[in-house]
């Protein structure tokens, strides 16, 4: 006599809403806890005297580096400096690329002229470039932005690209089919299947440009994150470069995060934007 099994629904068959809300919970905790514990076991190590506080300084004290570079106005014009040098390169780049993107993704003739000769400039470091810019349009921050914004135009001009290509002809055809064609093709099939992949491009693009900007104020700037962090580590002032480091992982985050909001605002329906894979 067969044996007879039954399944019984899991927590999350029987309350998917309440199942879901309590796993982004989970996630929110275990997102906060992770830096909270480093930072604890950091402090509790650089005041054991497991770490050299020459080179390790306590959180602490690099809490009250950064306190005071607030109150004198420091760190906020050095912020103000580099976030805006990052968003007016990236807004330069994400235009740019995502034009190149459908112009060499819709025409076969120009992809063949075009895309060899962008992905022989897309394997040079950028940051080699900076004498050339700094040679043709001389110091301020033109250079910067414009390195910035070729950074960003790569990343997105490629996966762009890529996207286009990559949309199966029989989308196309079922649009024919209704008459679709010119503008509508390009409002209901391409535009629709290019946007995911945009906004993925986006997110990797931001994170690369606050690198960027950061290398750059190494070289070229007077302010700046990525200047305070070079200086200070000139003058031997440890506490005020950590400030620097974990004031660019913050700003990544931030700008990464935005980005990503914008896309769960502007698509909805597509899991791979609007949430993390399981």
């Amino acid at each position: 006599m067969e044996k007879t099994i039954t399944i019984r629904p899991g927590e999350a068959e029987r309350d998917p809403r309440g199942y879901a809300r309590r796993a982004q919970r989970q996630e929110k905790v275990l997102a906060m806890a992770t830096p909270v514990v480093f930072f604890i076991l950091w402090e509790i190590c650089a005041r054991a005297g497991l770490l050299d506080s020459r080179f390790f300084p306590a959180p602490s004290a690099i809490f009250l580096s950064a306190v005071e570079m607030t109150r004198t106005g420091m760190l906020q014009q050095d912020v103000m400096a580099s976030a805006l040098r990052v968003l007016a390169g990236f807004a330069i780049g994400v235009v740019t690329g995502l034009g190149a993107a459908l112009l060499l993704g819709l025409s076969r003739l120009t992809r063949a002229a075009l895309e060899p000769f962008l992905t022989a400039l897309y394997t040079v470091p950028k940051l080699a470039l900076l004498p050339l810019l700094l040679l043709i349009f001389g110091l301020g921050e033109l250079p910067s932005v414009l390195l910035v914004g070729m950074t960003v135009f790569f990343l997105v001009w490629i996966q762009c690209m890529e996207a286009v290509l990559a949309i199966p002809e029989n989308y196309h055809e079922a649009a024919r089919s209704f008459g679709a064609k010119g503008w509508n093709m390009f409002r209901h099939v391409t535009w629709p299947a290019l946007l995911p992949q945009l906004f993925i491009s986006m997110r990797i693009a931001i994170g690369t440009a606050v690198l960027v900007i950061v290398g750059v104020e190494f070289v070229q700037a007077s302010q700046g994150i990525g200047y305070r962090i070079w200086h200070s580590w000139s003058l031997f002032q440890a506490n005020r470069m950590y400030v620097g480091i974990c004031t660019v992982a913050l700003m990544g985050f931030l700008f990464s995060s935005l980005v990503r909001w914008l896309g769960r605002l502007m698509l909805p329906w597509t899991a791979s934007v609007t949430k993390r894979s399981r």
